[in-house]
């Protein structure tokens, strides 16, 4: 089996193969940087790669093998961690200008996690500025682009780990998503991406996270490796949930049991803006499969709600990310800063808990609602730059987060599952959102829909 092989295969199929001794955890990781090497010029996927300490781990990690010591899920492979999050001796811009120079001395709660799970770190991944935008297209570095079309943005702000997997550099990667941003980046780039239920995992600073809109999750090739992963940062491998409650088996075991008579309702409608007619087609052939599949599913509407609603509920998250010199930052991640700093935290968690109310009570009659994961494929590069703006950049560019920011507000969970490509050649999305805390329902269903849709023998062009 070639290297070029391995590269192409699945994080766990990787790992098996490094656990069956077929190729060694250092082989694929120096594979894995000099595809980096090769690649990242193009497609902006990586600002930093930890040459040095990826080597040195991969080798620790075949003497493990030989050892014969038990082995975690992950061992032995080569996995990007997204620039909003601390990885040990490893700066985290954050996409910023206006983030200090200084390493982190310590992995924070989601690397840590990761890192237990027996994955080598080779990077950190390309965000947008504070994750504030839905595309990747930072100050620091050229736009971060898309695999399928690389005059097309990959989508944010877990842009870079969204290229990194559809461009063949990496079999699965870590992101984040306060609005979308595993979502997104993962329907625009034709990968499965999973955001958990708020309280799911511990959140990765420590932070009281009772009201946070995002959290850490995977963008990955496989419904399989997805739910692997969210076993890790759930740490139900070491016994210590966060305070949400623990679930009855694994997530990668739930995701395996097919479900059965689910009330499904669909919609493609958004007041935000149109949704590109291909889109729409593409949900309701995945309604029909569904259907088809024995579950219960009709057409509906989503309750409503406005920018203007949730603006503030985002820029005062935005406004409280610590550690940023705001003179540095971009213009639209100011004027965001301008907006949310103004803003009392008790109006706006209770403007948050009115919208989680109204969208949470959607869900009495049905089990799941799907939606296209955004009401268009990927943006082209520069979209929303310099000739307009913030306010008006921010406006053009928030009908992307249409159907996933919401999610953020409730804390439901909340997948995007490949739909297929655009007569453009560009790739869909379609979103399963579930029942607070219902991770398990919404990773069988999308485990599901890829057996019934296959996707992973579609591979973007500059890909392997």
């Amino acid at each position: 089996m070639s290297l070029k092989d391995v590269l192409g295969k699945t994080a766990l199929e990787q790992a098996a193969l490094i656990r069956s001794k077929e190729i060694s955890s250092e082989e694929l990781t120096r594979a894995t940087l000099e595809r980096i090497d090769e690649k990242n010029a193009t497609l902006n996927a990586f600002i930093t790669v930890f040459h040095g300490s990826a080597m040195r781990a991969a080798k620790a990690k075949d003497l493990a093998v030989k050892r014969g010591e038990t082995l975690p899920v992950f061992h032995g492979v080569p996995l990007g961690v997204k620039d909003m999050n601390y990885v040990r001796f490893a700066r985290t811009r954050m996409g910023s200008r206006g983030t200090w120079p200084f390493p982190s001395p310590v992995d924070d709660n989601s690397a840590s996690s990761l890192r237990r799970g027996g994955f080598v770190f080779v990077g950190k991944t390309a965000t947008s500025e504070l994750g504030a935008m839905p595309v990747t297209e930072p100050d620091l570095h050229p736009p971060t682009v898309n695999p399928w079309n690389l005059a097309h943005l990959s989508g944010g702000s877990s842009g870079g780990a969204a290229a990194a997997v559809a461009g063949g550099l990496l079999s699965i990667a870590h992101g984040s998503d306060g609005g979308g941003s595993i979502r997104l980046p993962s329907a625009f780039c034709h990968l499965f991406g999973h955001k958990a239920s708020r309280g799911r995992f511990p959140n990765a600073f420590g932070l009281e996270d009772k009201e946070i809109l995002y959290t850490c999750g995977p963008l990955a090739q496989s419904v399989e490796d997805a739910a692997a992963m969210v076993d890790l940062l759930a740490r139900l491998d070491i016994n210590k949930p966060h305070w949400a409650p623990s679930p009855a088996r694994s997530y990668r075991e739930a995701s395996a049991v097919t479900p059965k008579g689910l009330r499904i309702r669909f919609t493609t409608h958004t007041p935000l803006c149109a949704t590109e007619p291909e889109i729409v087609a593409a949900v309701h052939r995945a309604a029909k499969v569904l259907s088809d599949a024995g579950h219960r599913v009709d057409e509906g509407e989503l309750p409503t709600s406005s920018l203007e609603e949730f603006l503030p509920v985002w820029a005062h998250l935005i406004a409280h990310v610590p550690l940023i010199r705001w003179s540095k930052t971009q213009p639209v991640t100011k004027w965001l800063y301008d907006q949310g700093i103004k803003l009392k935290t008790e109006d706006v968690n209770a403007l948050q808990k009115r919208l989680q109310a109204r969208f949470v009570a959607a869900f009495d009659e049905v089990d799941v609602w799907l939606t296209p994961t955004s009401p268009q494929t990927a943006p082209k590069v520069g979209s929303f730059g310099n000739d307009k703006s913030p306010a008006d950049a921010f406006a053009a560019a928030a009908p992307l987060g249409a159907f996933t920011a919401i999610f953020n507000a409730t804390g439901q969970p909340a997948s995007s599952v490949p739909l297929g490509v655009s007569s453009a050649g560009l790739p869909m999305g379609l979103q399963i959102a579930g029942k607070p805390l219902a991770d398990d329902t919404v990773l069988a269903l999308s485990r599901q829909l890829e057996g019934l849709m296959p996707w992973r023998s579609r591979r973007a062009p500059n890909a392997l």
